[in-house]
Order: C-alpha cells, then sequence, then structure tokens
C-alpha cells in the first residue's frame, strides 16, 4: 500500500491541514457569532455564505487553476482562505462576515479542484478505489480531529483564530514542495437538468435533500449545542461524534446497498434518520443525545453517495460524469439554502429547530422515496454501482470514483 500512497502523501498532508483548520474555523464561527449576540437567522445568513461560496467556486476556482497553474493557484486561494478566516476576529460585523464566508467558500472549493484534479492524474485503474478512499478518510479524519481544538481555548479568542489560519497556510507546505508533475484541468462535461431529472429523479431529490439537511448541520449545529448549554469543548465533542458516525457508518451501509434494491435501502436510511432525528428533539443534553448524532450522522451523511451510487446505477458510462456533475450542483443550491433556513426557524422555536428539520426535510426524502418504490420502476443501467463514502467536495472529485471513467489529464512539469 505505501508504494501507492508514497506519491500522493504531500497531497494528503496538504489536504488534511487545510482541513484541521476548516473544520475548526467552521464551528468556531458559528460560537464566535453567537457570543457576540448574533441572531440564529443571521448566524445562518452567514453559514449560507459560505455554501453559496463554494456554490460559486464551481465555475470560478476551474479557470484559475487552468489559468495559472495548480501550485499557484493552490498558494492564492490559501492565503485568501487564512486571510478571511484573521479578518472575522479583526472586523466584527456580521455583513462583512457574510462576504467574508462567501470568499471562504470559493477559496476552499479551488482549493479542494486543485487537490482532486492532482490525486485524479496519479490514480490508475488498479488503486483509483483506494486512493478514493484514502481521500475520503483523511477528510473526515481531519475535520473531526478539528473540532477538539476548542477544548484548548474556551473563552474563543483570537487564538483560535490564528491556529485555523495557521493549519491553513501550513497546507502550502508539503503542497509546494511537492515534486509531481502539475497536470492539466479538464474542462467540466455539460449537462442537462431536466433530461437527468427523467432518468433518475430520486438520485436528484437525494442529492437536494441531503445538501438541505446536512448544510443545517455544518452551519447551525454549533448555536444549537450552545443554545442547549454545551460548552466550547462540548460543542467540539458533538460535533466530532457526529462526524466520526458518518466516517464509521458509510461503509456497512454502502456494503448492504451493493447487494439488494438501493431504494429500499435508502428509503430504510432515511426514515431511521428521520426517527433518530425526532429522538434528539426530546433528549435533553449529555452523553445520550451525542449517541443520537452519532448515530444520524451516520445515516445521513450516507444519503448523498447512495444518491451518486443511485444515479451511476442508471446512467451509461459516458454520461456518469456529466450527471454527477449536476448531482453535485443540486446539492449546492440545497446546501446554500439550509443554514438560513435552520436560522429562522430557530429563532422563532430555539434549539428545538434543528433535529425537527432535520426530520421534516429527510421526512420529504423517505415520502418520495417510498412513492417511486411503489409506482415507478427505476431501470438499471447495466451491473450495480458500487458504493463509496464520499463527501461533498467539488466535482473533480468525480473523476476518482472508480465507476465513472477518467478524463484525460495532460501533465506539464511544474
Amino acid at each position: 500500500m505505501w508504494p501507492q500512497i508514497a506519491p500522493i502523501s504531500s497531497l494528503l498532508s496538504g489536504v488534511a491541514l487545510l482541513l484541521l483548520g476548516n473544520g475548526l474555523l467552521n464551528t468556531l464561527l458559528t460560537l464566535k457569532g453567537a457570543a457576540e449576540g448574533y441572531s440564529t437567522t443571521m448566524l445562518g445568513l452567514i453559514m449560507s455564505g459560505y455554501f453559496a461560496g463554494f456554490f460559486i467556486g464551481i465555475w470560478v476556482g476551474g479557470p484559475l487553476v487552468r489559468r495559472v497553474g495548480h501550485i499557484r493557484a493552490f498558494a492564492f486561494c490559501a492565503a485568501l482562505a487564512a486571510i478571511s478566516a484573521l479578518l472575522h476576529v479583526l472586523i466584527v460585523n456580521p455583513w462583512v462576515w457574510l462576504l467574508l464566508r462567501v470568499l471562504y467558500g470559493i477559496a476552499l472549493i479551488s482549493l479542494y479542484m486543485v487537490i482532486e484534479s492532482w490525486l485524479n492524474a496519479r490514480a490508475t485503474s488498479e488503486n483509483r478505489g483506494k486512493i478514493f478512499a484514502l481521500y475520503m478518510a483523511v477528510n473526515l479524519g481531519a475535520l473531526a480531529l478539528g473540532q477538539q481544538f476548542l477544548h484548548f481555548d474556551t473563552s474563543l479568542s483570537f487564538a483560535l483564530f490564528t491556529v485555523a489560519a495557521i493549519f491553513i497556510v501550513s497546507a502550502l507546505m508539503p503542497v509546494t514542495l511537492t515534486r509531481q508533475m502539475q497536470p492539466s484541468l479538464p474542462e467540466a462535461p455539460s449537462s442537462n437538468l431536466r433530461e437527468l431529472f427523467a432518468i433518475a429523479p430520486l438520485a436528484l431529490a437525494a442529492s437536494g435533500l441531503s445538501g438541505l439537511s446536512l448544510s443545517g448541520f455544518w452551519g447551525m449545529a454549533p448555536a444549537y449545542a450552545n443554545l442547549l448549554g454545551f460548552d466550547a469543548g462540548g460543542v467540539g465533542l458533538l460535533m466530532t461524534a457526529t462526524i466520526l458516525g458518518g466516517a464509521l457508518l458509510q461503509w456497512p451501509i454502502g456494503r448492504f446497498s451493493d447487494t439488494h434494491d438501493r431504494r429500499w435501502v435508502m428509503f430504510w436510511v432515511v426514515t431511521l434518520a428521520v426517527i433518530t432525528a425526532m429522538a434528539m428533539a426530546l433528549v435533553p443534553a449529555g452523553k445520550l443525545l451525542l449517541g443520537l448524532f452519532f448515530l444520524w450522522g451516520g445515516l445521513s451523511f450516507a444519503i448523498y453517495p447512495l444518491g451518486v451510487a443511485q444515479l451511476i446505477d442508471q446512467l451509461q458510462p459516458d454520461e456518469i460524469l456529466a450527471g454527477s456533475g449536476s448531482l453535485l450542483l443540486v446539492n449546492g443550491v440545497g446546501a446554500a439554502c439550509g443554514p438560513l433556513l435552520v436560522g429562522v426557524l430557530m429563532e422563532q422555536f430555539g434549539a428545538i429547530a434543528l433535529p425537527l428539520y432535520f426530520a421534516a426535510t429527510l421526512a420529504l426524502l423517505a415520502g418520495y422515496t417510498l412513492y417511486r418504490l411503489r409506482h415507478v420502476s427505476d431501470l438499471i443501467s447495466g451491473d450495480q454501482a458500487h458504493f463509496m463514502p464520499m463527501l461533498r467536495t467539488s466535482p473533480t472529485v468525480l473523476e476518482l470514483m472508480p465507476d465513472a471513467p477518467p478524463q484525460e489529464h495532460n501533465e506539464t512539469t511544474s
């Protein structure tokens, strides 16, 4: 395994450092905003700005990488992300924070594009699945570990923002020192949402509604935990428990879906996530609540990759990249709306609105899945796809999936 990891170790080290800083910063900002007296509606708007920037960056990041190359684009975007992180504590103004979150989202997805296109260029048909799995494990592990730095400074001072910025800038060192040749970034294949909806509506519904649900978690779960009386360390523990659940439970869920009707698997996963969310609304702060978030994370984090696998089941090989890119766009639209919706609801109904929001959005998906199961027979194109645990990152990661035909990458020396 090491001979396969060694050539990409600098890239994996870079993404680990980047996401340590990102995982810490995202939770820290929500807690800092609450401490500054921002309403949950304002916090939701600020957090939605991050996902809006992520969405915008899909079109901004690619041209930037093509224009200046991978290393220069990575350096520029890492600097922009670190500056944005520090400006949050230097300029404490919610509207400035909103702008900074949009800029940070654009920078982060561009950084993802650099790493993922580079990994894809290094992958072969023999090791593509292993590289993809290792990359996702690094993503989830770094995001979970980043939460634990909240234990070191519960006052939410400038020090934690500095630590987050240091991690982000540190990601430059292994990436800029790499001797790997820089690949070209291929143009994203065009797609037609209307045609895709006619072919795989369930996959699109799963992508959009999981985006609505999970963005509510990423953006507003720290504010929810804060309202329940958790200190900063406790908030980090709740976030870590959810992420670890997502990391550990995706594998058994995915393997089970590979050997059974994936639509039924999705229905029961989503239904159990709804039941878990409703239980979360009834349980006070404590170990049981942390356990429920662990379970909910494992179920909810599996929904988007189940949608991707369901889409691949129904497309021809030459349609997969375009279709998966459309799935990512739909997920991005949902993600950009989620935190704002949760913020408005929490301002009206308090902390209980977050788990009830989870239950409501996922109940819509459960109902639609059941309708498809009872009234529509989805056609499977060729062999059933293999489930791969994954997070929503950039469109470039879709080329790393073993079931997706890789595009050609021409390598140029740095």
